[in-house]
């Protein structure tokens, strides 16, 4: 009986390795990452998420949650937008001393939560044990006395105490055992593979380079682990030599096409930024053969819902098999978006961008490897419309958007899932937050629908855990769903904690409350429940914040300039009202006083039309002013309390619109009001210097540009977004005829480029010749021709395309003109070359 036992034994261990083998992955002689089941190429998306450590788990206390709440959520989250991938460079500055001892402490209990979550959720893990970084950003870094937090990023890779303390650690990290799986993590199938650290920054000879990644690796090896590691080749390209000779099987890029930390969100059609990502070490022969992954990427500061789809296209096109975004916002504390300033993704608070990461997702598993796209914003089942703010998938049994779209899915009958924000010929939706639709049996779906997320403050700019940028409103919202599988007047039935209803849909129409249903055929009978289990998640599962708007919250932005004697519409996104209260506008022109109601057109939209007589040339100053039902006043901008007759009220801050005579001026670019929306490209900012002055009047701001130590072909210059400054003026945009600058450089003859770029990135330009004095210089928009323009904010990694010029050129036309772009340094000379700008517009 022992016998047979021990044989049953070895028996069962040899099929349950055998099992972990078929799970895993490897990389082949091409540098291809295939499944060890099937020999099948491997394709994963997903995204970072630091919860477990530094500021993110701090913050997440702060707010009076557990972490494992936190993450548990967020894990879920991350299921429902076809995630299945997950990294982040583990803060090892918070889990290992000196000597590079593993500290078994909270962070790495957390650590192990999460990887055992998203393990349950079919998620795999890339990781990275070694981030160098201290653990205090956007706070202080506290003093760990880590080997990171002694040696720091640079000595750690040069040091020889420091590669002792990496090689102990690296030992001792991979021989731990996961106390919720039971597993360390060469035993867990779902930990595919390891990435030695986070952007490591070499200096010193090449050899000592390539001496270091082989001494981590060997120390992972070491503890048995045999799955593939990578090493980072791109934030040192300059020893891409060097790290190519090491014993990895792959390399790891990252992709910031937008810059980081612009201080405000990017407005324009930034998808030139995301045409393509080139790849320079393919000339090292080696390189050839090992596999690519991103580690991070995002589109910083951009909240149109366009880019992510477009980054796993040119990803897919460049041959990449992993790419995980950098970061998603935990639940917790993405109201005020403070962990990272720069970045902001997370399903309840930014519903669109969601969505489009959910089609990223799909397009990074769909699209082939290497495959290029004819058309890259409209390839296979995907679209991509910077002009709509839309993302789209479209296949017989998926439908996804980002925003509302016309499309018509491609087989109605055959459709299984479907995700969106907003509405569609299927999903008829007028609240703010995202939806999910998916077909559990013939005649059964589940939905889910996320509560309304309503932006009130720039997310980019500097953040505070005071200061909420999104607010999240709990109500009911009309729906229609049109499906051939539910007919009309199905049965819905809530499924989540609490929620109780139980009602039929009027013909396809119904009011929803965010939660999870069973909406079922009429007289269809179904055993399914909240319990029950299909694919990652429970039926009954959801996970949302709580309400937060419990005051009356106004978002309107007023037109710079208006065009006298035309009316113009006054819209604004109102939420806070309940039933008897009202909204109007105050107006004051011309020294008259108009009250101009605001009609509720649908949810949270208000708007009022402005009567042409009222629109004098001058300064036009308003308010939206709400009444409650109880008789109570609110004055907005101001948010002031009181009725604003009262004789005693003070004054209130009021909205403000020049009002242009018709020949007037469009100032396009002002630098004492743009000059903190402005992209500098700058390529020697050791040299080279930006600053504002003044000239004769000193209300009147200069922006200057010099470069000091030009070298040949060097460039400055800058570019900014002026589409807002011409809303109000649209019915004139056929009259101006002539880009005018007041500027003036060093030196007579410094040749200048000026241009205009439109929203379907064509960029048009012209050169001038510029004096010692201020002169304005007049450009006739039709002499503008087609030109490439500077991609800014500046693509990182630096080896990113500098230029883009799109395929297809049509017409310069101003109506689609979107920002404006200047550049100077067009010599071969080595003297110091400066500019400096008061003012561009059309007359």
């Amino acid at each position: 009986m022992k016998k047979i036992s021990v044989v049953l034994f070895f028996a069962c261990l040899c099929l349950t390795v055998n099992a972990q083998n078929r799970q895993s992955i490897y990389v082949d002689a091409k540098g291809v990452i295939r499944w060890e089941k099937d020999d099948k190429e491997a394709a994963f998306f997903g995204t970072n998420y630091t919860a477990p450590f530094a500021y993110g788990y701090r913050a997440i206390l702060k707010t009076g949650k557990t972490a494992e709440q936190a993450i548990h959520d967020d894990v879920y989250h991350f299921s429902r937008l076809g995630f299945d991938a997950f990294r982040v460079h583990v803060w090892d500055q918070e889990i290992a001393d000196l000597n590079g001892n593993l500290l078994n402490n909270e962070h790495l209990r957390l650590f192990d939560f999460l990887i055992a979550e998203l393990k349950k959720r079919h998620i795999k893990t890339l990781v990275t044990p070694i981030a160098f970084w201290g653990n205090g950003y956007p706070e202080k870094d506290e003093a760990t006395g880590s080997f990171s937090n002694v040696f720091g990023k640079q000595r750690a890779l040069t040091d020889e105490a420091a590669f002792k303390a990496q090689e102990n650690y690296l030992k001792q990290f991979f021989k731990h055992k996961n106390p919720y799986t039971g597993l360390t993590y060469q035993q867990d199938t779902d930990i595919l593979a390891a990435e030695v650290n986070n952007e490591p920054q070499h200096s010193g000879p090449k050899t000592l380079a390539t001496e270091y990644v082989n001494r981590m690796v060997a120390a992972i090896k070491s503890s048995g682990w045999t799955k593939p590691i990578f090493y980072n080749i791109s934030e040192s390209p300059w020893y891409a030599d060097a790290i190519v000779k090491a014993n990895v099987q792959g390399h790891s890029f990252q992709w910031y096409p937008t810059g980081l930390v612009a201080g405000h969100t990017l407005q324009g059609n930034y998808l030139p930024n995301v045409a393509s990502y080139k790849i320079p070490f393919d000339t090292i022969p080696a390189f050839n053969s090992r596999a690519k992954v991103v580690y991070e990427f995002d589109a910083g500061d951009v909240m149109a819902p366009v880019m992510y789809p477009a980054m796993a296209r040119s990803f897919r096109t460049a041959g990449f098999q992993w790419a995980t975004q950098f970061a998603y916002d935990p639940l917790a504390t993405a109201y005020a978006n403070t962990e990272y300033q720069t970045h902001y993704l997370n399903l309840a608070y930014t519903p669109s961008k969601a969505i489009s990461m959910l089609i990223a997702s799909n397009v990074f598993h769909q699209h082939q490897r290497l495959a290029g796209a004819e058309n890259p914003n409209a390839f296979g089942p995907f679209k991509i419309d910077y002009k709509k703010g839309l993302s789209e998938m479209n296949s017989p049994n998926a439908f996804y958007y980002s925003n509302s779209t016309t499309s018509i899915p491609v087989q109605l009958k055959t459709l299984q899932h479907i995700a969106g924000v907003g509405s569609s010929p299927v999903v008829h939706y007028q609240g703010r937050g995202a939806y999910f639709l998916d077909q559990i049996e013939p005649g059964v779906w589940r939905l889910e629908v996320m509560p309304d997320a309503i932006q009130v403050k720039d997310p980019f700019e500097k953040a505070s855990p005071a200061k909420a940028v999104t607010l999240i409103n709990w109500v009911k919202v009309p729906m229609e769903i049109n499906l051939p599988d539910l007919g009309n007047g199905f049965m819905i039935n809530g499924l989540n904690a609490l929620n109780t209803v139980k009602f039929d849909a009027e013909g396809s129409h119904f009011n929803i409350a965010p939660g999870t249903y069973l909406l079922t055929r009429k007289v269809l009978n179904t055993k399914l429940n909240a319990q029950t289990v299909y694919g990652n998640i429970r039926l009954g599962e959801f996970v949302a914040p709580e309400s937060s708007v419990n005051t009356i919250v106004v978002k309107h932005q007023p037109f710079s300039t208006l065009t006298e004697q035309h009316a113009f519409v006054i819209d604004a996104e109102i939420a806070g009202l309940t039933k008897g209260d009202s909204a109007f506008v105050q107006l004051n022109a011309a020294g008259r006083w108009k009250k101009i109601p605001l009609e509720n057109k649908t949810p949270y939209h208000y708007s009022a039309e402005v009567p042409a007589v009222l629109v004098k040339n001058g300064l036009l100053k308003y308010q939206i002013i709400v009444r409650q039902a109880s008789g109570e006043y609110f004055s907005f901008p101001g948010n002031v309390k009181g009725d604003p007759a009262a004789w005693d009220r003070l004054e209130s801050p009021e909205y403000q619109s020049y009002v242009a005579a018709s020949s007037a001026h469009l100032e396009i670019f002002n630098a004492a009001n743009d000059g903190k929306q402005i992209n500098i490209y700058n390529a020697d900012w050791q040299n080279n210097k930006v600053d504002y002055s003044t000239n004769e009047n000193p209300a009147i701001l200069n922006l200057g540009l010099a470069m000091n130590k030009p070298k040949a072909g060097q460039l400055m210059g800058f570019q900014t977004f002026f589409a807002d400054k011409m809303a109000g003026r649209a019915t004139e945009l056929d009259q101006f005829k002539t880009l005018v600058m007041k500027i003036k450089s060093n030196t007579d003859g410094t040749k200048v480029k000026i241009g205009l770029i439109d929203s379907d990135a064509q960029f048009f330009s012209a050169e001038i010749q510029t004096s010692d004095n201020f002169q304005l210089i007049e450009v006739p928009l039709n002499q503008l021709k087609s030109d490439h323009q500077l991609l800014l904010p500046r693509p990182y990694p630096g080896f990113q395309p500098l230029y883009y010029q799109g395929a297809n050129q049509s017409p310069f036309k101003l109506g689609n003109a979107e920002k404006l772009e200047l550049t100077f340094g067009y010599t071969s000379g080595d003297l110091p070359l400066s500019i400096v700008v008061e003012s561009i517009y059309l007359k």
